[in-house]
């Protein structure tokens, strides 16, 4: 028997951060660098997989699971040394664990589609490669649907969040704050909204009241600095909703806050 794996919303951080070798032109991202090496070891056990939700697979109008044995890469940013396109991070996929994961949503009446040739976009292989370095255990990468609709990316969480007892790590990834522009501007009052939302979410996310959390993240465009911490889209925000749905019901905890170019952002734990 599997023990039952928690639920985690993590930062990816900007681009290839991770090999920058201290490069601060796109920020400092130590303290992430600490938090995801921390992850492996606050496990009950080793996963038999992990479902990576991606905040940049956003451009397919039905939920995509990768079906890929042997994944390539996939170098979806722009602008930095050579060496960050020769990145590789070889851990196996998992078609037959792709394949379950297709049955509990077609159960939960969630249709979804395959693509066995996408590679691992950074929002999957710069976090995976920092937290699981020994690339191992199976990686299945999932979409968010383009239409970023808050309400569904909540339920399609609760539909995986059965997996977590089969010994499924479930992962979503993206960015709690992401405001391209924002991050240069050190404008007080964008600094500000910045740890407003940061805390918004933190109260959002650790409430015990399931409904009331959910409609909070349901109208999280609502929030009035909800705009300034996300623009000029959503997707990086989405993955939070997938987390918080499978976490089925138990309050999320605030597991890691780091500070970029003076904008919070946040990583949290279901389970």
């Amino acid at each position: 028997m599997s023990q039952k794996q928690p639920v985690y919303f993590i930062p990816h951080g900007g681009g290839p951060w991770h090999v920058m070798d201290g490069n601060t032109r796109f920020g400092n991202w130590a303290d992430l660098r600490a938090f995801l090496e921390s992850v492996q070891g606050e496990l009950p056990e080793k996963p038999k997989a992990i479902l990576a939700i991606t905040a940049h697979w956003d451009d397919v109008g039905t939920v995509t699971i990768s079906t890929a044995e042997k994944p390539g890469m996939y170098y979806d940013y722009y602008g930095f040394p050579p060496h960050t396109y020769e990145i590789k991070y070889p851990a196996p996929g998992a078609p037959d664990i792709a394949e379950h994961v297709r049955k509990v949503l077609a159960d939960a009446g969630i249709p979804t589609e395959t693509d066995s040739v996408r590679g691992y976009d950074h929002g999957t292989f710069v976090p995976l490669m920092v937290a699981f370095p020994e690339a191992e255990i199976p990686v299945i990468q999932m979409s968010i649907r383009k239409d970023l609709d808050p309400a569904f990316h909540i339920a399609l969480g609760r539909a995986l969040a059965p997996l977590r007892d089969e010994g499924i790590l479930i992962v979503g990834s993206g960015l709690s704050y992401h405001n391209m522009r924002g991050f240069g501007s050190t404008e007080p009052g964008h600094v500000a909204q910045a740890k407003a939302f940061d805390g918004w979410l933190k109260e959002t996310l650790e409430t015990a009241d399931t409904a009331e959390r959910d409609k909070r993240l349901a109208h999280w465009w609502d929030n009035p600095d909800a705009r300034a911490c996300h623009f000029p889209t959503p997707e990086h925000f989405l993955p939070v909703m997938v987390a918080a749905g499978a976490g089925n019901g138990e309050p999320g905890h605030q597991v890691f806050q780091g500070i970029v170019l003076e904008k919070p952002y946040s990583g949290y734990r279901w389970g």
